[in-house]
């Protein structure tokens, strides 16, 4: 809307000119004026102070931890805000008159959602969900999208009297009953999910179950582009939250499948980025169970010798340290050390820690005790670092890290 403390109205550019119209102000009167923002009131009300504020206004000051009235600065009896009836008309009038200076007639005020109006709507979900009553269930989860959709006030309200976790567990119970048969109502709740993030540790467990990943991978083989969307934001927010869940959607039968056909067919940019942002959650956490377990192999005299064998060790090793993650760092380091001071003959750790030396292994351990690292990777890579001089110093050149091509073998 158009509006502030003044405005002005300019001549027209046709040449013609408008007797006492030129240079005209269109000036709003104080008393339709916030007394805190000093803009056009939307929706005044009036406090126990008798002082009338735009309910937005308000609002925040209260919010902020304020106990008093902004203009009297007297202490509140209580914090209602009874909507300004009359005011409110006045003002539409006033915009109505004005209207042709360019100013919007503002709607008529919609009353808030109050909490206790929440309670009872969310007290419905939870008990809708356990009787299995999808129908009852959707209608309530549009009821609350609907107040939610009417302002960011309403969905402060819906947010903090624990929406999310209520709408997550209804949603856990009816992906656990048939996702088929409740698709309707899980797309409606996943939607209503959507502007309620980050959720909170309770509404965490009830998404992360198996059935709840399940329904949302099952989302992503939709048609409709509204529910692939929706349901790669909650995966997108749920692992951004617990790192633990990546494994679990990992384990989930065609999810790199269909998260790379996202990405190939490159549908809308969210979805992509979305698509490629789980994909590289996902492919991380298989990378630091594979370096965990080539860690543990290394523990045995047969595995060391194994990998020995393989020219591909060691510069794969060396190029996962600071690339995936501070696990994986440590797992690698871990394993290159096994490796070159457990060595089966001398001569056999002396062309690993050359090799190592060759793909930039001592610029990266050098660099991981720099930036930081845990107690236990910093002394393993303190240790390798040792072992590693003697042959630096002989003059065993470094390349850089990420160019294999000098090592002329096929990657």
């Amino acid at each position: 809307m158009p509006l502030g403390w003044r405005r002005r109205r300019k001549a027209s550019h046709d040449g013609k000119k408008h007797p006492g119209n030129s240079d005209m102000e269109l000036v709003i009167p104080n008393h339709f004026q916030c007394p805190i923002s000093l803009d056009l009131m939307k929706d005044p009300v009036t406090l126990s102070s008798g002082i009338t504020y735009d309910r937005e206004s308000i609002e925040t000051w209260l919010e902020a931890g304020n106990f008093t009235c902004p203009v009297t600065k007297q202490m509140l009896k209580n914090f209602d805000r009874i909507p300004n009836h009359a005011l409110t008309k006045m003002i539409q009038d006033w915009c109505v008159e004005k209207e042709k200076y360019g100013v919007q007639r503002i709607p008529t005020p919609r009353i808030p959602v109050a909490p206790v109006e929440v309670s009872e709507i969310l007290f419905g979900v939870t008990e809708s969900a356990r009787r299995l009553d999808q129908y009852r269930c959707l209608e309530l989860v549009q009821k609350i999208q609907k107040w939610g959709a009417e302002s960011e006030r309403n969905r402060r309200c819906i947010v903090a009297n624990g929406a999310a976790a209520v709408l997550a567990a209804a949603f856990d119970t009816f992906a656990n009953e048939s996702i088929e048969r409740n698709a309707t109502v899980l797309e409606d709740i996943l939607s209503a999910l959507n502007w309620m993030f980050p959720v909170d540790t309770e509404a965490q467990k009830s998404l992360g179950s198996r059935a709840s990943l399940g329904c949302l991978v099952w989302f992503l083989s939709c048609r409709d582009l509204s529910p692939k969307e929706n349901s790669l934001s909650v995966l997108k927010e749920l692992l951004a939250c617990d790192q633990q869940l990546v494994e679990k959607v990992s384990s989930i039968e065609g999810v790199n499948e269909i998260l790379i056909e996202l990405v190939r067919k490159q549908i809308c940019p969210t979805v992509t980025k979305a698509s490629i942002m789980i994909l590289v959650d996902s492919e991380k956490s298989i990378g630091e169970r594979a370096l965990g377990v080539f860690d543990g192999i290394c523990c045995c005299k047969e595995g060391r010798e194994e990998a020995q064998s393989n020219a591909l060790t060691i510069p794969v090793l060396v190029k996962k340290i600071l690339r995936l993650s501070d696990l994986a760092t440590k797992y690698s380091i871990s394993a290159i050390l096994k490796l070159c001071k457990y060595g089966s003959r001398h001569e056999a750790e002396r062309v690993l820690l050359v090799e190592a030396l060759q793909v930039g292994a001592f610029q990266k351990l050098l660099l991981v005790i720099q930036v930081g690292c845990g107690d236990e990777t910093k002394e393993k890579a303190t240790e390798l670092m040792k072992l590693l001089n003697p042959y630096r110093v002989a003059g065993f050149e470094c390349i850089e890290t990420t160019d294999f091509k000098n090592l002329k073998r096929s990657f």
